[in-house]
């Protein structure tokens, strides 16, 4: 395996896109969604990013790149359709020890980015370690029918019972045993059906009174 599998917090840091048309549309907006920082440089920026700079903190700069854009930056991703720019950005980077995603280009990558099947927070990745972006694609799809809505809602439901076990103080790790009963004995189904009747008698047998939800308590999680 080349490629180490991590998930980043890029939350407030701060990311270069280069390129400002509908490829680095798509990758200035996953950035943005997780709650980074993002500078965009192209000649030509797209309607599309100037109207998403209205809502979202990216800085806009529409000119030629330039090597020291990657000043102060975590990560930079080259997306633009000239070569030369894209091996230059890479260059500039691996000189200044910047993590550098090229589109199309793995082997001017120090990460290549996967598709993503996401349900909340639950976030599946694919990768082909930039053999086949077509493949990750259709994988991409076909998973996301397997893994609907409720695999999200489930998650958010076993995420606040174990928030209260450990206030509590007790440990999820030392009564692991309990959670993984939980998802044996079928909360995936039940949080599919909706029936929260049921969710609550597991809930109950498994964690006691204290851990049963209402109603609203199951909006919350859809």
């Amino acid at each position: 395996m080349r490629y180490y599998p991590v998930n980043l917090d890029i939350r407030d840091q701060k990311c270069l896109v280069v390129g400002g048309g509908a490829v680095g549309k798509r990758k200035l907006a996953r950035l943005v969604e997780c709650g980074a920082r993002v500078t965009v440089v192209d000649q030509a920026i797209s309607d599309e990013i100037k109207a998403l700079s209205g809502r979202h903190p990216i800085e806009i700069k529409e000119r030629n790149y330039k090597s020291s854009d990657l000043e102060g930056m975590f990560l930079v991703v080259g997306a633009t359709d000239n070569d030369e720019v894209n091996s230059r950005v890479s260059k500039d980077a691996a000189k200044e020890g910047i993590c550098c995603n090229i589109v199309d280009r793995p082997k001017e990558c120090t990460f290549v980015l996967p598709s993503v099947v996401k349900q909340g927070d639950l976030v599946i990745t694919i990768s082909t370690s930039g053999k086949s972006p077509a493949f990750a694609k259709w994988l991409r799809r076909n998973m996301s029918k397997d893994f609907g809505p409720e695999y999200g809602a489930c998650l958010d439901l076993i995420g606040s019972v174990r928030q209260k076990f450990m206030r509590q103080g007790k440990s999820p790790e030392a009564d692991k045993h309990l959670f993984e009963q939980l998802i044996n004995e079928g909360i995936l189904e039940l949080v599919r059906q909706k029936n929260v009747k049921e969710v609550n008698a597991l809930l109950k047998r498994l964690f006691g009174e204290t851990f049963l939800i209402e109603e609203d308590d199951w909006n919350s999680h859809e």
